[in-house]
């Protein structure tokens, strides 16, 4: 290096001659790690409940104002009607599906307002807006996730039976995440399966649940077996009937012997709702109401449609809770 060059460099501030010497690209990764973690950090500041993540970098304290100004997760009840409804309606599909995460988040709202103060005028275009909600569900950014599965919610409530053709996808993706490990997107996801064994009939929903009772996942039977047990109730007697009360006490007793204490207890709530709906129909049936001919026992109708291991594992569950509100009253 020359003595001038040398006397120029030694004349600049320290600062800039730090960038000097780091402009061959070593503050590259340090630019990268920071948008990581500002990332990270909208992520988990925006929601309640999550704690500040550390950054080694030390930028961490000055990120959580950007991630909470721009996602805010707005109750049901909190939600105000849009201030345009023909513009939200004209550029709903196109928030939905932008890349701008920050605007996906934004349709989503909008998608819970038109659904709240004007689900007839979102009948046309559910089902393509239903679509976009999944692909929004399968957003690894937490906050267009939690988003997500809010919206999944409201429209359960607002549309009921109506999302029945639409539902595989949308259902799917709740079960995963409501089996997952993060917290706050997992209550989220288990709130909106109570929203949709809440809305949607249990005439439509038991049958798309039922084949996740068999699921390889532990977590996610566990999950579409509370939202099975949840469902039945809602069945009148004529509702299991046409069902099939025998059908339902296999896929109970099925669930008894399952990995997880959920799947087992969900069996068995889900047993005794259904030895006291057989018992009040035959009851029914005794004072003339019901055209039966034959009037079976509790006992007897599942000896006689259980294998004999799954009949005696029914029977003793629903006698032990008998036994409980014997000796409770």
């Amino acid at each position: 290096m020359s003595e001038k060059a040398l006397k120029d460099l030694n004349m600049l501030p320290e600062s800039g001659r730090k960038n000097k010497n780091t402009s061959n690209g070593s503050l590259k990764p340090e630019i990268e790690q920071t948008g990581e973690n500002l990332e990270d950090s909208q992520k988990k500041v925006s929601s309640p409940g999550v704690e500040n993540p550390m950054n080694v970098n030390g930028v961490g304290n000055s990120v959580p104002e950007v991630g909470n100004s721009e996602v805010e997760y707005i109750e049901s009840e909190n939600l105000k009607d849009v201030e345009d409804l023909e513009m939200s309606l004209k550029t709903l599909l196109a928030g939905l599906d932008s890349k701008d995460w920050v605007l996906v988040c934004e349709a989503l709202n909008d998608v819970r307002r038109l659904s709240i103060f004007h689900k007839e005028m979102m009948l046309d275009i559910l089902g393509k807006v239903v679509t976009l909600i999944v692909k929004s569900l399968k957003n690894p950014r937490s906050a267009v996730c939690k988003t997500a599965i809010m919206t999944s919610s409201d429209i359960f409530k607002a549309y009921g039976d109506n999302i029945i053709d639409s539902l595989d996808p949308m259902l799917v993706q709740l079960l995963l995440k409501a089996s997952q490990d993060k917290r706050f997107v997992c209550e989220a996801a288990e709130r909106a399966l109570v929203s949709m064994t809440t809305w949607v009939s249990p005439v439509s929903l038991l049958p798309k649940l039922q084949p996740y009772l068999k699921n390889r996942n532990p977590r996610i039977r566990a999950k579409a077996a509370m939202c099975f047990s949840r469902s039945v109730p809602r069945l009148d007697i004529e509702g299991i009937k046409a069902y099939g009360i025998d059908k339902l006490i296999e896929v109970a007793a099925s669930q008894l012997s399952d990995q997880l204490p959920e799947s087992r207890e969900a069996a068995r709530g889900l047993l005794v709702e259904l030895q006291t709906m057989y018992e009040k129909s035959h009851i029914l049936s005794a004072n003339g109401v019901s055209d039966d001919r034959e009037v079976t026992s509790w006992e007897n109708f599942c000896q006689t449609k259980l294998s004999p291991l799954s009949a005696q594992a029914v029977l003793r569950v629903t006698n032990i809770v008998r036994e409980g509100l014997v000796l409770g009253s």
